[in-house]
């Protein structure tokens, strides 16, 4: 019996299998974005042996409303309260581009003639002052169907304090919708125009998450699976029904998982400040986990512009749902390098993905890549992922060819994505009040330890760990999550009652729990927005306002005295699973190179190029050299030294 994690990135499918006696195995496939199960199950009936369990993180969500094709998004019908059907396009007064006076704005999920306004009405108190009457939701339900609506969403006012128009309009709805998405379930806080943006998100995904995971579900019931559970942005697993009810808390996935990885492995060696870097082959992602926990916003805008990895306020649809804090930037190993219409060199946005690929793929890849610039300067070998992939370096430097000298445009395309992803590491640490240069680098994904010491000497950071299996570590990071499920409340009169009521809720609907994690939204009194601090128990409104203020003066560099207000509170009810047990490396001895190969750093050089699982422990090797293993290639640049960990890590330092 094994467990199998399965993470869907942009270029490859990983595969991460954790067996009976703890040891792990990866390997990789190609993905089918177009249909991206196709690729999970072609390589789960690859695994010998039978799978008791799937764990799986997936970008589907992010990939719909981004408008990837074959991934249509269906018809949604609004139903509101009377007075807000326009709230969803008002929005806020977030200008993408502040002097572009004839900037577009996100296309509103929901057309017009697909809002309806119902007569009810609930106070801020919670007092209902009008309530819905089912006739008049039959009849807006029989319009919205006949226009073509799939699914619908039901955001009205005040709806966080007191749900029950929302429950007797959601009881209507049944009658004629298999997808209906309240507010006061989806996302029971403050702010009309973010909630109902929220809900509207969520009603969007739920046919397509619902296909897909019907679809998974079917294939993985032929394999005999036993179970089935799916990452959430939170950090943890949840169960089908659950991402099935709220797909929403799916959009960032895959990389949420990478984030969980590095807190688990952080803990195993006893490292407090980390910045989890992972580069794969569309993108790169920066996270900052201290005391082996990532950090955790309560907000996030989906299907929006991203400039040098900071998303741009109102470029795309605000959703209010815990995510990992991540930054993101478009520099994987297939972003592309071109030339602009003035001749400089420019990496990214787009990427070559899996299909066709880069270059030196030989799938019919035309636009040189990062990836091909590593292989044109010898940092990538002939082969890749164990042997199974042949890597074509004369294609390779051809491609590059077309732009200039292909040395000097690989060189110069690689410093322009160091830069880039340099920038989205600041944005997790510096811009959140922490200092990178007391942090230790752990960089993974295919391309990330390729890439890790140059943008270690960007940051000033001494120090790199390159963990076990980095080139499958987000797939990894499934086997180390625990399963999360959250709840919250707005405005509790008692905090710590308010917390035990949430928890007493998730206890009632879930096996088991083993611990239970609390947050809070907090605000000085006539603030607009809120930072999210962890609580701890029991909760008083003193404990609060402390970590509060440390937090803010952490961020903004200052603090007020002023009186605080809990917005909302939220708790995660954690049941805790087996996790993968590293083992200390088996090779014995002194490795030696399985030989050496031309490499430009500053200059050409023969390099020595090791494999990862003959290193033993304790082993040094200094830099130059290349350390090669099925799913990654670490690049160690002069000046640099590698030494073998007790867990089979791999640490750099200067």
């Amino acid at each position: 019996m094994v467990i199998v994690a399965v993470d869907t990135g942009g270029t490859f499918t990983d595969f991460v299998i954790l067996n009976d006696d703890g040891s792990v195995s990866s390997f990789k496939v190609l993905s089918t974005p177009r249909n991206p199960d196709v690729a999970v199950l072609s390589g789960l009936r690859r695994i010998n042996g039978r799978i008791s369990e799937v764990l799986h993180a997936t970008t589907i969500g992010t990939n719909a409303l981004l408008g990837q094709v074959g991934l249509e998004l269906p018809k949604v019908a609004l139903f509101t309260t009377r007075g807000f059907r326009d709230v969803i396009e008002i929005g806020r007064q977030n200008r993408p581009k502040l002097y572009d006076l004839f900037f577009d704005k996100p296309r509103p999920l929901v057309p017009r003639e697909l809002r309806f306004e119902v007569n009810e009405r609930v106070k801020a108190n919670g007092e209902v002052i009008k309530a819905v009457e089912p006739g008049e939701i039959e009849d807006y339900a029989l319009r919205a169907r006949a226009m073509g609506a799939a699914s619908v969403a039901v955001a009205y006012l005040h709806s966080y304090i007191n749900p029950i128009n929302e429950e007797v309009t959601g009881n209507v709805l049944r009658g004629f919708f298999k997808y209906i998405s309240l507010s006061s379930k989806v996302a029971p806080e403050p702010r009309e125009y973010e909630r109902a943006s929220t809900t509207v998100v969520n009603a969007a995904l739920m046919p397509i998450v619902s296909e897909y995971i019907s679809k998974l579900t079917n294939g993985l019931r032929e394999l005999g699976v036993g179970e089935f559970f799916i990452a959430s942005s939170a950090g943890g697993l949840i169960d089908t029904n659950e991402a099935v009810e709220r797909p929403v808390q799916l959009i960032e996935s895959g990389p949420a998982a990478g984030a969980v990885a590095v807190a688990e492995f952080s803990r195993l060696i006893n490292v407090s400040r980390v910045i989890g870097f992972d580069m794969g082959g569309t993108t790169a992602k920066a996270s900052a986990v201290i005391n082996h926990e990532p950090e955790v916003t309560s907000e996030y805008e989906v299907g929006g512009e991203v400039h040098h990895g900071r998303l741009i306020k109102g470029s795309g649809y605000p959703v209010r749902f815990p995510f990992i804090d991540l930054a993101e930037v478009s520099s994987g190993g297939g972003t592309i390098i071109w030339r602009d219409e003035a001749g400089a060199l420019r990496v990214g946005p787009l990427s070559a993905g899996a299909d066709p690929g880069p270059i030196c793929y030989g799938r019919g890849g035309g636009e040189p890549t990062l990836t091909d610039a590593n292989v044109v300067l010898g940092r990538i070998g002939e082969y890749l992922l164990g042997g199974e992939m042949r890597i074509n370096r004369d294609a390779a430097v051809k491609g590059l060819s077309k732009l200039g000298s292909p040395v000097n445009v690989a060189l110069e395309a690689i410093r322009l994505a160091t830069i880039e992803m340099a920038r989205a590491v600041r944005l997790v640490t510096v811009e959140r009040g922490l200092d990178p240069r007391e942090f230790t680098l752990m960089a993974f994904g295919g391309a990330g330890p390729q890439f890790a010491p140059y943008i270690a000497e960007e940051l000033g950071v001494s120090s790199i760990i390159i963990p076990p299996e980095p080139g499958a570590f987000s797939a990894l990071g499934l086997l180390m999550a625990d399963e999360r499920f959250e709840a919250r409340a707005s405005f509790p009169s008692d905090i710590e009652e308010g917390f035990r009521r949430l928890e007493g809720e998730l206890m009632s609907r879930l096996r088991r729990v083993d611990y239970f994690l609390r947050y809070a939204d907090v605000r000085y009194v006539g603030q607009g927005w809120e930072l999210t601090i962890p609580v701890g128990r029991p909760a008083s409104l003193s404990g609060v306002e402390d970590a509060f203020n440390d937090r803010h003066y952490a961020t903004y560099g200052f603090k007020l005295n002023k009186p605080i207000e809990v917005v909302t509170i939220r708790v995660f009810a954690v049941v805790r699973r087996i996790k993968p047990r590293f083992k200390a490396p088996k090779a014995q001895g002194e490795a030696r190179p399985r030989g050496f190969r031309r490499v430009f750093f500053d200059d050409w050089v023969e390099a020595p190029v090791y494999w990862r699982g003959e290193v033993p422990m304790g082993q040094v090797i200094e830099g130059p050299a290349v350390i090669e293993e099925y799913g990654s290639t670490t690049v160690v640049p002069p000046g640099w030294r590698l030494t073998v960990g007790g867990y089979g890590e791999l640490t750099l330092s200067r």
